[in-house]
């Protein structure tokens, strides 16, 4: 390996968040209470009844009593400060997140001593500074399937879905009847004694995990659960505290009719308190739904499927906006605007507006129709800035907004990278293109004037189509708006070579004060065969690990090293048990994490300091997706 620099800690900012409960503020449309376009059912009869008019596929009558086998899974205030464990260390990297202010849950937590981290359906504390004599110093075994945590200094909230039976009396009938339901819990355990976690309050939201924030003490979840039917009769959502009875929370509903819908469950609660029931409320959407948190407002959209509109675009999202301060959400105000979100970088508050880029798709007579468009709203969430038609027949790609600008990639055939002026909020406009082969699935700011985005490099294939090839990483130079420039690109391995950065980008991990850039790699490698008496054959492996960069201006990208985490792998390049999932740093020690195991590195020089493996057992056969 290459000489390594010490690396500094962390991060840009926050994003999506899950999230909509409390208090709003309520009027009255035709006797019915309602936020905006959100229309409060006045009781469980009124539900029932709407979801057998209006939900195809919603309800077919009969029996249906759900079995573990056939439930449906859908598998401002800065965060606490608390005195940082004895003998950490002076800097350290936590989550990338899209927001300041706005932590982001994820499957691993540090410190600057301990990593938290969930490893199959164990929660493992790893004493990981100094990282010489690194070792687990707790191992809590989790009920249910963990699927992400928070840390708030000595408190630990970890999320868990599981299947539960409960009982349920159907309308009309005395006798109770099993039904079995998919929850989340949220477990709270205190750390203080990392060798010997306590649990101290476990909350329960039917419905499977689909999110979660935190601000401050207040941590934010959002369940989801399709609509569960015992017989003739609706089972409404529950959040309940420990063994306390449940509490049925408030449903609303769009008034626009969707075709089909999903309940979910936003509830709220503080990290330091070990009492009292959830705050929630449960919202009757339909199932692609976008969130997205300030630190002064939450926006839930989803796309309304509701009756054809003008020229037959059936692509609508509808957006509301919750006021949010020390755990208490005000309803504020909806939009619309034409399109759908690709996801929460869609999104972006600035100013006390909020910008959306979204993609039209549908069907005219003229035949099928794509492009993009970006609108700015005002905080009654009026439409007061409009730009529409960029790049027709193609759709978005990756988005990010950065101050005034946005940057937004688009594809079809070519990589188009667009610089967007967000200056004057009702006249938005296009500064600047740069049309290069490939494209990028999520985008990084490195300064004022440089962007870095993270793809797959593409070439035109002898059919007249695009073939995708290896993992593709560039930097960008926008400080001309008018004409970006590409300062360098790197691409790495054959066609297949994936990484966690392209789906998450809490995977990405880029210290700007230190140019260091790690980004993990499942790469797809060429092998050739000399004894073959076919010319060019040869056969491919897959390695496991992690690419380490300097990168600045003027030099592009430089690799350093790379952290060897398996070689000759399975023939599948994700979800392997030695793919890297995260990166964290702790002063000059880099820690690359793996379902199998954390591997520290000296950034100074690039040796190997030590390995601890993980409590992970691994599976007879991959799953079908990549999963923690």
């Amino acid at each position: 390996m290459g000489n390594w620099k010490p690396a500094v800690v962390a991060c840009i900012g926050c994003l999506v968040i899950a999230a909509i409960i409390g208090t709003a503020l309520a009027s009255e449309d035709a006797g019915k209470e309602t936020w905006g376009d959100l229309q409060k059912f006045a009781s469980k009869e009124e539900l029932r009844e709407f979801l057998k008019e209006h939900a195809s596929g919603g309800w077919s009558g009969g029996d249906y009593l759900p079995t573990p086998g056939n439930v449906m899974p859908e598998s401002a205030e800065k965060a606490p400060m608390t005195a940082a464990p004895t003998s950490s260390a002076r800097d350290y990297s936590t989550t990338n997140v899209q927001v300041e202010g706005v932590d982001e849950a994820d499957f691993v937590k540090n410190d600057g001593k301990y990593i938290y981290i969930i490893s199959g359906g164990t929660l493992a504390i790893v004493e990981a500074f100094p990282a010489k004599t690194a070792k687990i110093v707790s191992e809590t075994r989790v009920d249910g399937r963990p699927a992400a945590l928070f840390l708030a200094g000595d408190r630990l909230v970890v999320f868990a879905v599981a299947e539960e039976q409960q009982m349920t009396t159907p309308e009309g009938s005395v006798t109770p009847v099993p039904v079995w339901r998919t929850v989340t819990h949220a477990y709270v355990y205190a750390v203080g004694n990392r060798a010997e976690p306590e649990l101290v309050r476990d909350l329960t939201f039917t419905g499977d995990y689909y999110d979660a924030r935190m601000v401050g003490d207040y941590v934010y979840t959002l369940t989801r659960e399709s609509p569960v039917w015992v017989r003739d009769d609706i089972v409404l959502p529950e959040v309940r505290s420990g063994s306390a009875p449940p509490v049925q929370p408030d449903v609303y509903r769009p008034k626009t009719p969707m075709q089909n819908y999903v309940f979910y469950t936003a509830s709220a609660f503080s990290v330091r308190k070990d009492t009292g029931t959830p705050d929630a409320e449960t919202f009757l959407l339909g199932y692609d739904t976008t969130l997205f948190a300030s630190q002064e407002n939450l926006y839930i959209g989803y796309r309304n499927t509701g009756p054809a509109y003008s020229e037959g675009i059936r692509d609508q999202t509808i957006i509301h906006r919750f006021a949010i301060k020390r755990g208490a959400i005000d309803y504020q105000a909806m939009g619309e605007v034409p399109g759908h979100l690709l996801n929460q970088f869609s999104l972006d508050e600035h100013a006390g507006n909020l910008r959306v880029a979204t993609t039209v798709e549908g069907w005219t007579r003229e035949g099928q129709i794509q492009y993009n468009n970006v609108y700015v709203l005002d905080p009654s969430m009026k439409t007061i800035g409009t730009l529409e038609h960029i790049a027709p027949d193609e759709r978005i790609y990756a988005a990010r907004f950065v101050g005034d600008r946005l940057y937004l990639v688009t594809f079809k055939r070519i990589d188009p990278l667009f610089v967007i002026d967000l200056s004057d909020p009702k006249h938005p406009g296009i500064l600047g293109k740069l049309k290069i082969p490939g494209y990028s699935d999520y985008l990084h700011p490195y300064d004022a004037d440089h962007i870095i985005g993270i793809g797959k490099e593409t070439n035109e294939n002898g059919w007249g189509g695009v073939s995708v090839g290896g993992l593709k990483i560039a930097l960008f130079d926008v400080s001309d708006v008018n004409n970006p420039v590409q300062v360098d690109a790197v691409v790495i391995g054959e066609a297949g070579t994936d990484s966690e950065a392209l789906r998450d980008h809490k995977a990405f991990l880029f210290i700007q004060e230190k140019d260091l850039l790690v980004i993990p790699v499942s790469e797809i490698k060429r092998v050739e065969n000399p004894s073959s008496r076919y010319p060019g054959s040869y056969s491919t492996t897959t390695w496991q690990g992690a690419y380490v960069y300097q990168v600045n201006p003027s030099s592009g990208f430089t690799l350093e090293g790379t952290v060897t985490h398996g070689e000759k792998g399975p023939s599948y390049a994700w979800n392997a048990p030695d793919a890297v999932r995260r990166s964290l740093f702790m002063d000059d020690t880099l820690y690359t994490i793996s379902q199998r195991s954390i591997v520290m590195t000296n950034l100074a020089d690039g040796s190997r300091v030590s390995e601890v493996f993980l409590p992970y057992r691994e599976e007879a056969y991959p799953p079908p997706y990549p999963v923690w």
